[in-house]
């Protein structure tokens, strides 16, 4: 019997938090290995489990897998949240790239220096209400079912849900116009495996704060 899937990372959300949330929504428990100082990032890099020489790594099934898109897809391939056929993988991927393009504006926020931060919030709100959440938006109107995809739970659903967490951290306002989102937000935080994931003490990670942010520039020798 294969062990728990081993996560490599900081203990932190960063890039590997899309993959917490995966796990956790498909029922998965996993153990996480947190990387504490650059000699532990140099010691994964030295003994060859870094493929790109980088984080996030996760060990399953016998594998390490490096690069966040390769992870994410072999887990939501195994626990069946990859849609069924091909037109629908296409879906799945084009709806979580979309997701990751905004996720990846709210995640480099955390690193934006001070004088540029005003701006680029702005701009995450303004990409949020004009362009990414009246899509998603639409797509759900546009077949009147529950999920993003073949009206059953996928891993763009899944990613999504972890957006609308973050965007409402943000600012929670941003989500009132959007029922369907709303209500897929609530669809799947009920959950019992995403509810367990969301209560406070488990494996999900709470946004950077200063401190934290200061230990993942000295791991990973950041300015």
């Amino acid at each position: 019997m294969a062990g728990k899937p081993m996560l490599h990372y900081f203990n932190g959300r960063g890039r590997m938090e899309s993959t917490r949330w995966l796990l956790a929504a498909a029922g998965v428990e996993f153990e996480e290995k947190f990387i504490e100082t650059a000699e532990d990032l140099d010691k994964l890099r030295n003994d060859g489990s870094l493929m790109f020489q980088q984080v996030p790594m996760v060990e399953i099934d016998g594998l390490k897998l490096a690069q966040t898109r390769a992870i994410l897809n072999y887990i939501a391939s195994k626990y069946n949240l990859y849609g069924k056929d091909i037109k629908e993988r296409a879906l799945i991927d084009m709806y979580s790239e979309g997701v990751a393009d905004l996720g990846e504006m709210v995640l480099l926020l955390s690193i934006t220096p001070p004088g540029e931060k005003e701006a680029k919030i702005a701009q995450i709100k303004e990409r949020t209400l004009n362009r990414y959440f009246p899509a998603f938006e639409k797509v759900l109107k546009s077949h009147g079912q529950d999920y993003l995809v073949g009206n059953k739970l996928s891993r763009a659903d899944i990613h999504l849900v972890e957006l609308l967490y973050y965007v409402e951290e943000l600012d929670s306002s941003l989500i009132a116009n959007f029922p369907l989102l709303k209500a897929l937000k609530a669809r799947v935080s009920s959950f019992p495996m995403v509810k367990k994931f969301l209560q406070p003490g488990s494996q999900r990670k709470p946004p950077l704060d200063e401190e934290s942010l200061e230990k993942a520039r000295k791991i990973f020798k950041l300015k």
